[in-house]
């Protein structure tokens, strides 16, 4: 079996011990690799356009916004915007800071016919360290993942 087919089975076995209404969950490193292996594999980081440029992102990354800064409405194009870019057949890892607007994003586009939609644990920057900042303890950036500053 092809490592692109054991982390799907881990993601998949992820959503199923957590009541996941889509396909499942990849830590960082697994979606990296994901994005490294199978041509299909799509990367939509869901923060804000601040976060993009103030924070990072990942090269190459699809950038849907699913609460628009500076009030953090709900976008309401966000389903539109991801079905002009990305193909209900592919793998679709959703990304956020930490992982919770990815999780909301990915249970939407499962919703909407993305078989195969993944939320990306821990997200771009992940949980707070004890100093109260992120970006150290886990997540994209502090797996050594590829990103650029915005």
């Amino acid at each position: 079996m092809s490592e692109a087919a054991n982390i799907l089975d881990a993601a998949r076995d992820r959503g199923i011990a957590q009541g996941l209404p889509y396909a499942g969950a990849v830590t960082p490193a697994e979606a990296h690799a994901l994005l490294s292996t199978l041509p299909n594999a799509r990367l939509v980081d869901v923060r804000t356009h601040a976060e993009w440029a103030f924070v990072g992102i990942v090269p190459g990354a699809e950038l849907i916004e699913w609460k628009r800064y500076p009030g953090m409405a709900p976008n309401p194009d966000f389903l539109t915007q991801l079905k002009a870019a990305v193909d209900p057949e592919s793998v679709v890892l959703f990304m956020c800071r930490s992982g919770a607007r990815s999780h909301d994003a990915a249970q939407l586009a499962a919703a909407h016919g993305y078989a195969t939609a993944l939320n990306v644990l821990e997200g771009f920057e992940g949980d707070k360290d004890g100093a109260e900042h992120r970006g150290s303890r886990n997540g994209w950036k502090a797996a050594g993942l590829p990103w650029v500053q915005g």
